[in-house]
């Protein structure tokens, strides 16, 4: 029990932050972690405010830089933030904006009447959470200036001479006070790049990266389609059902929802979702009416064409979805988002609009377009018949061994802990490693699951021959929570899903093919944390009696180093099988010394493009991605 003293607690135990000292003192609840996550939210930040002038009609063209230092700088030609003298306050607009929290020009609605950042805390989070933020002014004629340190102004704001243009020059330096690591990754970065230049068609983004090369990278990102044109990249590396995506559109009250669909011969859907330029990852109000309407629209066409004559064979949801790629975008003067990080959109007006548009719309194009509506109900069809089957077989499968069996894979070697939160699995490549990390492991919370070679590639399959492929059945019956229809996280047996293969060319598909396998059916735990990749060393270093393991040539670069004029050997690593237990459970397996990745999915466009080009049937992108890439790739065993 612990010990009560009401004298340790009084008014002068009340702690007041002001300004931005909130900021520094709990920076998780502005941007969400201080991760990486939370590391280029500062980005989007400053970008999204570029996006709001786009919007608007002030902006044609968003400058984006990685510099060497480890700075970023972003470069707009809008209006450029007010630099005048505000009546309230009596500083700068400039500074009011950039250290008060909820100050901007976006409460009122006049000049800004569509805007991604409502709330006000943007670009002040990020000029609170900076080593060093420089802004710099076009407007008016003039160019202004102004310097900050933490949040700090260093001086007031400066006239620094004349211009010819307008705009906002915002350049800032992450905190490594606040960030344990400030590295930006210039991938996450670029593809968010792109997927605003989709968004906005006619606006120009260029991205350059001088932190990977000696030869500085520029990306320029144009599109003149729009969400027609996304879509159509989104299904470039898989066979389409129509040649051309539908698009349709519709406003209402100041709201306006735009929506394009394509239809694929894959078995998984692709949704993306946005609000006033903002990805919502986790949907909200406008995708359950997009879905709700899909569905109907479906429905009333197959009824009405006298397809459907069994009630059995009603589509659901999930059917007429299957192969479904699509891009729902909603421009709305007041959105509510969910949080800061504004990942779900909470607006009613929003579902019923969206669920206007596109019944009335689909149920149009589909009367008008027999030829274009005929592939998607006969997918809509096969895929409906599909499900009939797999649960008749589901049905049939647990009469004698199913994934909701009491039964486990008889290869399983299970943990004795039966608290989710603090058991582990390894899904390991082949008997050899498997048999190995059985010795290595800690029994009381750690279990083995080998795989018998490589598993289905389920990017080319259907959930009737996924459920029949016994490696998989394997793993969704060890995990315990099902997969694709029958999926239910909580049911969940290991809150660590950890995928151990070797670090050769078949230990990386083995890797992908898993990857891609919880992705499409499990997608929850990838997106909730749990699933990870073990990351054992490539090279072991005996001097003496002393072993020193390297991850990576930079590692073992630094190992001998530490050795030199001392006699050593070096083993490079193939597989997991050349370790011995000993050797496996402190490199790889013990929780106190090794290093594990865990799996995010950073950006939906980019991880369902890396899926679809690398595992899908079509060969022209997949070549092309390898040729784009083929620089990237080190330590190749062939």
């Amino acid at each position: 029990m612990v010990e009560k003293n009401n004298r340790d607690y009084g008014a002068d135990n009340i702690q007041v932050l002001e300004g931005l000292e909130a900021v520094r003192k709990r920076p998780s609840m502005y941007i969400g972690n201080v991760g990486t996550e939370g590391l280029h939210h500062l980005v989007f930040e400053v970008v999204d405010n570029s996006i709001d002038e786009a919007v608007m009609g002030f902006c044609s063209r968003i400058e984006v830089a990685l510099l060497k230092d480890g700075s970023v700088r972003v470069v707009d030609d809008g209006r450029g933030i007010p630099v005048e003298t505000h009546g309230a306050v009596g500083k700068s607009a400039v500074e009011v904006v950039l250290t008060r929290l909820h100050a901007g020009g976006k409460f009122d609605g006049t000049a800004y009447r569509i805007s991604g950042g409502l709330h006000g805390v943007g670009v002040s989070v990020v000029n609170a959470l900076s080593e060093w933020l420089e802004v710099e002014i076009h407007r008016e004629g003039k160019v202004w200036k102004q310097r900050y340190k933490r949040g700090k102004p260093q001086g007031e704001i400066r006239e620094a001479g004349v211009s010819d243009h307008t705009g906002t020059v915002i350049h800032f330096k992450p905190d490594s006070l606040i960030f344990s690591d400030t590295r930006f990754r210039g991938d996450i970065i670029s593809q968010r790049l792109k997927e605003l230049a989709f968004l906005n068609p006619g606006l120009t983004i260029v991205f350059h990266d001088e932190t990977q090369a000696e030869e500085p990278e520029e990306k320029i990102y144009h599109f003149e389609g729009g969400i027609s044109a996304l879509v159509s990249h989104l299904n470039r590396g898989k066979e389409v059902l129509h040649p051309e995506p539908i698009y349709f559109s519709g406003e209402k009250e100041e709201i306006k929802v735009e929506v394009a669909i394509q239809y694929n011969d894959g078995y998984v859907e692709n949704i993306l979702s946005f609000a006033n330029n903002i990805r919502t990852d986790e949907g909200g109000a406008h995708v359950t009416g997009f879905k709700s309407a899909l569905t109907r629209a479906i429905v009333h066409y197959g009824e009405k064409r006298g397809i459907l004559k069994d009630k059995e064979e009603v589509p659901m949801g999930n059917d007429v979805r299957e192969g479904l790629c699509a891009v729902v975008n909603v421009l709305i003067p007041n959105p509510q988002f969910e949080g800061q990080t504004k990942t779900k959109l909470g607006n009613p007006e929003a579902r019923s609009l969206v669920e206007e548009v596109t019944f009335s719309s689909l149920s149009s194009i589909f009367e008008e377009n027999p030829d274009l509506a005929r592939p998607i109900m006969e997918k809509v069809m096969q895929t409906v018949k599909a499900r009939l089957a797999a649960k008749r077989a589901r049905e049939l499968a647990r009469k004698k061994d199913s994934l909701d069996s009491i039964s486990l894979p008889g290869k399983l070697a299970d943990c004795a802990e039966k608290n989710p939160e603090i058991s582990e699995i390894f899904i390991v490549e082949g008997d050899s490693a498997g048999g190995s990390a059985k010795q290595a492991r800690d029994r009381r919370f750690q279990a083995i699951l080998p795989l018998r070679g490589k598993i289905l590639n389920v990017e080319k399959a259907n959930i009737h021959r996924i459920l029949s492929n016994q490696e998989i059945r394997n793993i969704a019956a060890a995990l315990g929570c099902g997969l694709g229809f029958d999926f239910s996280r909580e049911k969940l047996r290991y809150h660590k899903v950890i995928i151990m293969t070797d670090a050769d060319v078949d230990g990386a598909h083995i890797r992908t093919l898993l990857l891609t396998f919880f992705y499409r059916y499990m997608k929850p735990l990838v997106e909730g944390g749990n699933i990870y990749i073990a990351l054992p060393p490539l090279y072991r270093v005996r001097e003496g009696k002393n072993d020193y393991y390297a991850f990576d040539d930079e590692e073992l670069e630094q190992v001998l180093q530490g050795l030199r004029g001392k006699k050593y050997t070096i083993q490079r690593y193939k597989g997991l099988g050349e370790m011995n237990p000993e050797q496996l459970w402190v490199t790889t397996m013990n929780p106190e010394t090794r290093t594990l990745k865990q799996v995010t999915v950073q950006d939906a466009i980019e991880a369902e493009e890396i899926f679809s080009v690398l595992m899908g049937d079509a060969v022209e992108p997949r070549r092309d991605f390898i040729r784009e890439h083929a620089r990237e790739v080190v330590n190749l065993d062939i």
